[in-house]
């Protein structure tokens, strides 16, 4: 924790209307943490780079920091079967920072569904014809 704490991997931002940048932004309303993530895939379907802010305590900035590192090189696929109990293991998170690593989870695959939506855009709402 203290590692990714003191040395956050990925800090920053992406360009949120490229058409190949996910962005997930999530908050845990029980300690006020807010966590933005983006990612940014590939034509092959390989992320290439993440990036995070976080507003909150730091297995919050750890978890998210984390979270930025195992994805990249990742397959959309693959980053999906990222869960938070694999980053509360490996960053020994203890039970009452638990909430931080869920969040972290929730980011990935909000990211990720940003990205998707992107990708088709039929799902976007028809037009209304008069």
């Amino acid at each position: 924790v203290v590692d990714h704490y003191e040395n956050p991997r990925n800090v920053g931002s992406l360009d949120k209307s490229a058409k190949n940048v996910g962005t997930g932004l999530v908050g845990a309303p029980a300690c006020g943490d807010v966590m933005k993530l983006q990612v940014e895939v590939d034509k092959n379907g390989k992320i290439i780079d993440a990036r995070f802010k976080t507003f909150g305590c730091g297995s919050a900035i750890a978890s998210s920091s984390l979270a930025t590192e195992w994805i990249k090189g990742k397959t959309v696929d693959e980053a999906l079967k990222i869960r938070n109990t694999d980053i509360a293991k490996e960053l020994c998170l203890p039970p009452v920072k638990l909430h931080c690593s869920m969040l972290a989870e929730d980011a990935i695959k909000a990211a990720l569904a940003d990205y998707k939506l992107k990708q088709d855009p039929k799902k976007e709402k028809p037009e209304k014809k008069a």
